[in-house]
């Protein structure tokens, strides 16, 4: 029998504009979409270019959809960053590490020559649910 998928969904992150869920889980496991600094609340980008603003707000977005799915920052096990800029690399690294304190997912940093909507960085993550 095929692996029953189940779309998650929350106001609290941005909705999928496209062909996509916010998130997909299968079983235990929850794959969350790549996620960029936009406002949840209005759809729009922050203001702020700044590589920790932009971090933070596309962290935040991230673990709002890993929660409403049941998970928390524990939960996740990978993470994928994509940056415009690897010389963002230690100020993304610093907000990062305020959202994951033990037991860090693994991850895999990435540069980018172009992201959607020209943002600086767009994470997505895989998390295991109870």
């Amino acid at each position: 029998s095929a692996m029953k998928k189940e779309v998650i969904s929350t106001p609290l992150g941005p909705s999928a504009i496209g062909p996509y869920s916010q998130a997909i889980r299968a079983g235990d496991l929850l794959f969350v979409s790549g996620q960029i600094p936009l406002d949840p609340s209005t759809g729009k980008l922050i203001e702020d270019k700044d590589i920790g603003a932009q971090t933070r707000r596309a962290l935040q977005n991230l673990l709002a959809i890993v929660s409403a799915a049941g998970g928390s920052s524990d939960s996740v096990v990978k993470t994928t960053v994509f940056l415009k800029d690897m010389n963002d690399f230690a100020e993304m690294n610093a907000v990062y590490a305020e959202f994951f304190r033990s037991d860090a997912p693994a991850r895999a940093t990435v540069e980018a020559s172009r992201l959607p909507r020209d943002v600086a960085v767009e994470i997505d993550c895989i998390a295991v649910l109870e």
